[in-house]
């Protein structure tokens, strides 16, 4: 019989304890959220919106920041949270979750910059062939392939930190739950 505890909770020590400091940073945090959200949705408005702007590069650019609006908003609003309410108690499935998003969406932004990086060599080294190269089918399967890498990444690299046992303590030495700061609790 081997023993062990399990972790329910998890404890982010953030940027800091100082309470004079938790509304300023609620504060910044809260506006650099709100401009990464706004930029996201404005430019996939405009895009949308200007049908001159309906090339493969601009699909690109509306699943990026559709992207991006996921990975910050998988982390910065928890953030914020514990910066108001100083709750610094995350569960152990909150935070697999989390992380899971996190990675998910990193993985996606990687992808999609490799079918951005493939649309730009089309562009640039085959001119005239761009059109019969990059179809409106082409670019969905690259956006649809990225998403599909990067959701099954993020579920092989959670599966595997989540399936091992924790070692330390449930007190995580980061501003945000990640793979690196729950790692460190394996070793």
């Amino acid at each position: 019989m081997e023993n062990s505890t399990e972790v329910m909770d998890f404890i982010l020590v953030g940027l800091t304890n100082a309470p004079e400091l938790q509304i300023p940073l609620f504060i910044v945090f809260t506006l650099i959220y709100l401009i990464s959200v706004f930029g996201n949705l404005g430019m996939i408005t405009l895009i949308l919106l200007d049908s001159r702007l309906h090339t493969p590069m601009y699909f690109f650019i509306i699943n990026l920041s559709l992207v991006d609006f996921g990975y910050s908003s998988a982390v910065t609003p928890k953030v914020m949270a514990g910066f108001l309410r100083g709750d610094k108690v995350i569960s152990y499935n909150a935070c697999a979750t989390q992380i899971f998003f996190f990675a998910a969406f990193a993985s996606v932004e990687n992808f999609l910059l490799a079918s951005v990086a493939y649309d730009r060599h089309a562009a640039v080294c085959e001119p005239l062939h761009y059109t019969t190269t990059m179809k409106t089918s082409v670019c969905a399967r690259l956006a649809i392939g990225s998403y599909v890498c990067g959701f099954v990444n993020a579920s092989i690299q959670v599966g595997g930190t989540f399936s091992l046992s924790l070692c330390k303590s449930n007190v995580v030495r980061h501003f945000f739950w990640g793979i690196p700061a729950v790692t460190a609790l394996l070793l």
